[in-house]
């Protein structure tokens, strides 16, 4: 058959092809650009950004686990000035969308982040809810529907450019903070963000972390994040990326049938460099091999045991 399209439309932002490499696991792409074509990525979600510089948590701040990694690294980043400067003009160089992670502590702080990077040539703001809200106590922004809710539509005032919020599965629906982000004003859904764990060392009777506890991703997640993509896609109308494990195409097409539009890769990347790549690779074999013509004859596709 004919060669397939990869391309996808994810509110008004259009992807080449529907892999995009996840926040916090590919840097600002400079990390991997002596390894890897970045022209063949469909975007990437740079290093969460906040307003100033930060140094991120003590070490020891990783930690391997059974099919996964615990991090607590802390949000390090130059801070979005410096991004914008040293940063987004290296990535403008290649042909795949540039989409900026943000996080705060505050509303404030979100908002101020949203409309000084609408005024660049970034392609879509990626907000990070997992953060926590220092004047709530530090309860996270996603952790509820009316946090959710407050922080999307404070941001949407600010965001000229597609709004994709970036959901944490730390909570008791997935679904009803979903709804919640869309009636805000959300263009488009990301999940998972990683699950709170912890690794104790028994000899030592302490946590691995300096910080205790830390987020989990890689392979293990995997179920628990296609599982939330796929109640997610039954609850709202925009598009969802989902995230969580994905090691190769076939991961890929799991999230997609379950209802994501594209996805993005992450602790994959930090094994082999090309993980993105072989992952959309993978993505059009299984799609030549069933005769499908567009990732809209994947997404969604889930046909449910009766």
């Amino acid at each position: 058959m004919n060669s397939v399209d990869l391309s996808v439309n994810i509110c008004s932002l259009r992807l080449k092809n529907p892999v995009i490499a996840a926040s916090g696991t590919f840097g600002f792409g400079r990390e991997h650009a002596g390894y890897i074509d970045l022209n063949k990525l469909g975007g990437i979600s740079v290093k969460g950004l906040t307003l100033e510089p930060r140094q991120g948590n003590r070490p020891p701040r990783v930690a391997e686990t059974p099919a996964g990694m615990l991090n607590s690294v802390g949000l390090q980043n130059p801070g979005v000035h410096s991004f914008i400067k040293d940063e987004l003009p290296f990535l403008r160089q290649f042909s795949l969308a540039v989409i900026a992670n943000i996080a705060g502590n505050t509303a404030e702080e979100y908002c101020e982040l949203a409309q000084i990077l609408s005024d660049t040539d970034i392609d879509a703001i990626e907000l990070n809810v997992s953060c926590p809200n220092v004047k709530a106590g530090c309860v996270a922004f996603g952790n509820t529907p009316s946090g959710i809710a407050e922080i999307t539509s404070q941001v949407r005032k600010y965001c000229r450019k597609p709004l994709i919020v970036k959901l944490t599965p730390n909570v008791t629906s997935i679904a009803d903070i979903a709804a919640a982000a869309e009636d805000a004003g959300a263009d488009a859904l990301s999940l998972i963000n990683t699950l709170l764990g912890m690794v104790i060392d028994i000899e030592t009777r302490r946590p691995v972390l300096a910080n205790n506890t830390g987020g989990l991703s890689g392979p293990a997640v995997k179920p628990v994040a296609v599982r939330m993509v796929h109640e997610v896609y039954r609850r709202v109308k925009i598009p969802i990326i989902g995230m969580g494990g994905i090691s190769n195409g076939n991961d890929a097409i799991e999230f997609m049938l379950a209802g994501a539009s594209a996805v993005m890769v992450g602790t994959a990347g930090l094994i082999h460099p090309d993980a993105c790549i072989k992952v959309c690779e993978g993505i059009e074999q299984y799609m030549k091999k069933h005769g499908l013509r567009s990732i809209a004859d994947v997404t969604g596709k889930l046909i449910l045991n009766t």
